[in-house]
């Protein structure tokens, strides 16, 4: 597979260009899938991810409309666009195209079409809980003492419970609490805890826990050094637009604070697909854009290629939209000023060709027609050329239930991470120290009543003996109730572990190795 160092994206034929290639040391600086629905993004998508398979890279892609799992079963000549395919492939001069699979792992968040996907909320980190959770600027900021003061404590926040459960812990003490890192209300706590109920209810329950998915199992090859081809069913996810966004934006945290920096290297390390990548940037604050684009910027230099598939190149920020080396723009429409007005934009990124107007043909593209434009020697754009996008050599369409069933049983990650693990974490401390504060409090309360039941003892006798003196010894205060008690021992404990707090990345992850 080493020996390959270019991918075939399409060709020419009457009236277009000569082969169009995407150079695999070039393919990790990024790209741009754009184009209106139906006309063959989710085709280029597979052809490349099929292309990167066998030149050895693994490719992470998510699977939004059920269509991509046929990448693990070879096309067939039975398949009714069988003649189209082999004409096309004729017209482009693609001499060695056939029918392949392809080695596929499938992923669900859910757990029910492939391997589930778990992380931490500890691994989550607050910038991006908080973006999933939609809060304020205010309830960020008590989500953001909470990690803390998890973090100093050392207490694992692993799962949904175990958020809530710091939560109730800072709203009993947010007296303490305050004096240190600022106020906690119980308002925003309350917030914070409704927005939680709104996701389990939305199934992201399953999504926080153990054991969390470890990357390296994306990023392998098979025994032949083909790349693994990953792919997340997303098509009950998207029912949840803002949590499919959150997810892949932190594979791709992780994936920055996982890998070295290995510089340029011959062929990318891993490629992800970012699809329906408008609901990454949609109602996004700047402050993640800007983390975003940081990331962008710095995790090619790791070997990571990112690919944003959406519509429109509008729907990608400028910043962003211009570290994107590698495009292919299908065609777009233009039915009102606003999509006139995209268009002249997506014209525009482009290098001009002389031959042609680039909006013009974007206007007049077919489906499996393309314009592409990829980065050549030392990194310089390509001039736009008008492309018949290669077919590809794996089923077009979905699998059957029964046979994506029967990959994900024979998977070689079979049965590593399908039963859950609750080990004890924040939830089960914080319990436990309410029960020894509460076993505490009454031991206390227990030694007052005795040392009141003597009192009164002694008092009755006096008074039976005829004495007058009183007794001078002030009752002991039940002030140190079960909740003072142990926001006392939450108090010491703040002090005691000051320092100790855990290093966070750039979107809020915990840094690997530190």
């Amino acid at each position: 597979m080493s020996d390959i160092d270019r991918i075939f994206v399409g060709g020419g034929g009457e009236g277009y260009t000569t082969a169009q290639n995407l150079i695999l040391k070039y393919a990790n600086r990024h790209g741009l899938i754009a184009g209106a629905t139906g006309t063959g993004k989710t085709v280029t998508l597979q052809i490349l991810a099929e292309s990167f398979s066998k030149a050895g890279v693994p490719v992470f892609m998510s699977d939004v409309k059920g269509d991509l799992s046929g990448m693990a079963k070879a096309g067939s000549p039975d398949f009714k666009l069988h003649g189209a395919f082999t004409s096309r492939a004729q017209t482009i001069e693609f001499d060695d195209y056939g029918y392949d699979s392809f080695p596929v792992t499938f992923w669900d968040l859910f757990g029910d079409q492939g391997h589930p996907v778990r992380t931490t909320i500890t691994e989550m980190g607050p910038l991006l809980l908080s973006r999933l959770l939609e809060l304020s600027d205010v309830q960020e900021g008590v989500l953001n003492i909470a990690f803390r003061v998890a973090d100093e404590q050392g207490l694992l926040l692993l799962d949904l419970k175990d958020l809530r459960a710091m939560l109730v812990s800072l709203g009993e003490n947010s007296k303490e609490v305050s004096l240190r890192y600022g106020n906690v209300s119980t308002s925003s706590i309350g917030a914070i805890q409704r927005s939680l109920l709104v996701l389990e209810n939305q199934g992201a329950a399953n999504f926080f826990g153990e054991p969390a998915l470890n990357l390296s199992d994306m990023i392998s090859t098979t025994p032949n050094g083909q790349g693994r081809i990953n792919i997340l069913a997303a098509d009950k996810l998207m029912q949840s637009p803002r949590l499919y966004a959150t997810f892949l934006l932190w594979i791709l945290s992780e994936l920055f604070e996982d890998l070295p920096e290995i510089g340029d290297p011959d062929k990318p390390k891993f490629v992800f697909f970012f699809d329906e990548a408008h609901l990454l940037f949609d109602d996004a604050p700047k402050a993640l854009i800007d983390k975003v684009e940081q990331v962008a910027r710095l995790i090619r230099s790791k070997g990571v290629g990112v690919y944003f598939v959406t519509q429109s190149p509008t729907d990608v920020p400028n910043d962003i939209l211009g570290q994107l080396g590698n495009r292919v723009q299908h065609a777009l429409r233009a039915f009102t000023p606003r999509d006139r007005k995209a268009l002249l934009m997506a014209a525009d990124t482009f290098r001009t060709n002389p031959r042609f107007d680039t909006a013009d043909t974007i206007l007049e593209l077919g489906t499996g027609e393309a314009l592409v434009s990829t980065l050549e020697k030392k990194g310089m754009p390509s001039m736009v050329e008008q492309t018949l996008i290669r077919p590809p050599s794996s089923q077009l369409g979905p699998l059957t239930k029964e046979e994506r069933n029967a990959i994900v049983r024979n998977s070689h990650l079979a049965g590593l991470y399908e039963t859950g693990i609750d080990r004890d974490s924040a939830f089960e401390v914080l319990t436990k120290r309410a029960e020894e504060a509460a076993k505490e409090a009454a031991r206390v309360e227990a030694q007052e009543n005795e040392i009141e039941e003597k009192e009164k003892e002694r008092k009755y006798a006096r008074r039976y003996d005829g004495g007058t003196t009183r007794s001078t010894r002030k009752s002991t205060s039940r002030s140190d109730s079960i909740g003072k008690t142990f926001a006392k021992s939450f108090a010491r404990q703040l002090g005691s572990k000051a320092g100790q707090k855990l290093v966070r990345g750039i979107l809020g992850s915990l840094f690997k190795g530190r």
